[in-house]
C-alpha cells in the first residue's frame, strides 16, 4: 500500500515536471543534458523530466538600460559628464543566452565606450546642439557590434550633460557677454533706424518746403504776370482812347497844355528839392512856348 502511494506521488510530480507554461513574450531555452534543445516560445509545452530543463527565460520585451555616468572629454579638451538611457530588445533568444554573459551589461559598456568615442569627436559648445547626431552614433554602433548576441538596439538618449563647474562658470560668462553683445547691437540698430528716419524726415521736410517755395514762386510769378497784362491792357486802351481824342477838333492843343502842365509840374518838384536849381532854358524860351500853346494867354511884361 505505501508504495502504491509513493509510486502515484511520483507519478503527479513527473507530469508537473512534463508540463511547461511559458508566458507571453518570453521565450525559454531547453537543454538536454547540458546541450542546446529547442527554445520554446509563449504557450504550453510538454519537456522530459530529468533529461531536458529550462536553462535560460529571455524576456522579449523592450528593456530599458540606465547607462551610469562617466566623464567624457570633448575634442577642446573640456571634461563633460554625460548618462544616458539605452532602449533595446532580444531578437534571437538562442544567441542571446549563449552569446554572451551578460548582454545587459555588454550593451551598457559598449554604449559608455561610444558615447565616449562621439563625445570625443566635437566641441564642448556643439555637444548640445547636435545631441540626436550623438544619439544615433551610439545607436548605430551599439546596434551593429550586439547583432551576434541577438540584441536590437532601437534608440538611446542622453539624458544629462554637464561641464564641470568651472565651465559651467565660463560658459554663464560667455552667454551674459553675448546677451549684452546682442543688446548693444540691437540698440546701435535702433539709433542707426532712427538716425535714418529723421535724415529721411529732414529730407522729406526739405523736399516739402522747396515745393512750396516754388508753388509760391510761380504763384507770384502768375500774379506779376497778370498785374502786367492788366495794366498793359489798360495802358494800351488809354493810349487808343488818346489816340481817338487826338482826333478831334483842338486836339493838338489840348496835348500842348498837358504836356506843358507836366513840364511845370516837374519843375516846381525841382524847385522845392533843391535850394539851388539850373534851369535847363532861357525863360525867355519859356514864355514863347506858352505863348505858343496859348496864343491868347496875356503873361506880365505885354503890352
Amino acid at each position: 500500500m505505501f508504495g502504491i502511494i509513493v509510486l502515484i506521488v511520483f507519478v503527479i510530480i513527473t507530469l508537473l515536471a512534463m508540463v511547461k507554461i511559458v508566458p507571453e513574450q518570453e521565450a525559454w531555452i531547453i537543454e538536454q543534458f547540458g546541450k542546446y534543445r529547442k527554445t520554446l516560445a509563449a504557450g504550453l509545452h510538454l519537456i522530459i523530466p530529468f533529461v531536458q530543463k529550462a536553462s535560460y527565460k529571455i524576456n522579449l520585451k523592450e528593456e530599458v538600460i540606465d547607462v551610469a555616468p562617466q566623464v567624457c572629454i570633448t575634442n577642446d579638451n573640456v571634461q563633460v559628464t554625460v548618462d544616458g538611457i539605452l532602449y533595446l530588445k532580444v531578437m534571437d533568444p538562442q544567441k542571446a543566452a549563449y552569446g554572451i554573459e551578460n548582454y545587459r551589461y555588454a550593451t551598457s559598456q559598449l554604449a559608455q565606450t561610444t558615447m565616449r568615442s562621439e563625445i570625443g569627436k566635437i566641441e564642448l559648445d556643439n555637444t548640445f546642439s547636435e545631441r540626436d547626431t550623438i544619439n544615433d552614433a551610439i545607436v548605430k554602433a551599439v546596434d551593429q557590434a550586439s547583432d551576434p548576441w541577438g540584441i536590437k538596439v532601437t534608440r538611446y538618449e542622453i539624458k544629462n550633460l554637464e561641464p564641470s563647474d568651472s565651465v559651467r562658470e565660463a560658459m554663464e560668462q560667455q552667454m551674459t557677454a553675448e546677451r549684452e553683445k546682442r543688446a548693444d547691437v540691437l540698440e546701435s540698430d535702433g539709433m542707426k533706424l532712427a538716425e535714418i528716419n529723421h535724415s529721411k524726415g529732414v529730407r522729406e521736410e526739405s523736399i516739402n518746403l522747396s515745393k512750396g517755395e516754388r508753388q509760391r514762386t510761380m504763384n507770384v510769378a502768375e500774379g506779376r504776370a497778370k498785374s502786367i497784362e492788366i495794366e498793359a491792357s489798360a495802358t494800351a486802351k488809354g493810349i487808343k482812347m488818346i489816340a481817338e481824342v487826338l482826333q478831334q477838333p483842338n486836339a493838338e492843343r489840348a496835348k500842348t497844355l498837358r504836356i506843358m502842365d507836366q513840364y511845370v509840374s516837374q519843375m516846381g518838384n525841382i524847385f522845392q528839392q533843391s535850394e539851388t536849381t539850373v534851369l535847363p532854358v532861357e525863360l525867355s524860351q519859356v514864355r514863347s512856348i506858352i505863348q505858343g500853346i496859348a496864343p491868347g494867354l496875356k503873361l506880365g511884361g505885354d503890352k
